[in-house]
């Protein structure tokens, strides 16, 4: 469902904030690095990428990335499994990165606290925290709809319908999924149903749980365009410096 993302693109928006706000940083740690498309990237550019993720049918899609990429970069590429919310690496960097809405998904407040605990655990003095996540306000005036997803391939045709349901008093959204994947060569039809929860936040509340951790927040902005956050930004990005 995600063939259409711009991975290459997004890394070169990220490389381009670690650029301004570290300058000479060196070594990543990517929290929820999924099947590694941004870590990929990222390693090419020159940096060392420690990627963690809980799914091992993900970390498993993110070796075979590795595997595939030109030897230079697959060294300087690790995936491990782990939890963003207590993933301890023994070790710091000069950046993390949590991309993708993995932040939004810590749908409490003590799971983004730990996370976010998590991420300054790992930094160098100075190091930055870079993640992106639903932008409440954005939510609030322009609360999701009911959306219709269709790809295909030589093999299979999916159709995604996702289905919102805005939790309010939670700033929670809970987006019910359905998948229609049907075989192209049998017709043979299958249905899956996965319900994901996301938590929209807002500056205050991430600026103090940040505090918390003991990261200042120090950037706020629209994702890729760079624009100042408003009332239709449903996606922005923050940077933290420890």
């Amino acid at each position: 469902m995600y063939r259409d993302k711009d991975y290459a693109g997004e890394a070169d928006y990220v490389d381009g904030l670690i650029q301004l706000h570290a300058p000479g940083a060196q070594s990543i740690l990517e929290l929820g690095c999924g099947t590694g498309g941004h870590a990929v990237h990222l390693a090419g550019k020159g940096y060392t990428v420690s990627g963690i993720d809980r799914s091992d049918m993900m970390l498993q899609r993110a070796a075979d990335s590795r595997e595939a990429a030109p030897e230079d970069i697959a060294g300087r590429l690790t995936f491990l499994h782990g939890d963003v919310r207590d993933f301890r690496a023994g070790r710091s960097f000069d950046a993390v990165v949590s991309l993708f809405h993995v932040m939004t998904y810590q749908t409490t407040d003590a799971d983004l606290a730990a996370a976010f605990a998590t991420a300054a655990a790992h930094l160098q003095p100075r190091g930055i925290f870079i993640f992106d996540c639903w932008y409440g306000p954005a939510v609030r005036s322009d609360p999701p709809v009911v959306r219709v997803k269709r790809m295909e391939d030589e093999v299979i045709k999916v159709t995604r319908i996702a289905e919102p349901r805005e939790v309010p008093e939670e700033n929670r959204v809970e987006v019910r999924y359905d998948l229609y994947i049907q075989d192209k060569g049998s017709g043979q039809l299958e249905q899956v149903q996965e319900t994901h929860g996301m938590h929209y936040l807002f500056l205050p509340e991430m600026e103090a749980l940040l505090r918390d951790a003991g990261l200042e927040l120090t950037h706020a902005e629209e994702w890729l365009s760079g624009k100042k956050p408003g009332n239709d930004t449903w996606s922005v990005c923050l940077v933290g410096r420890k």
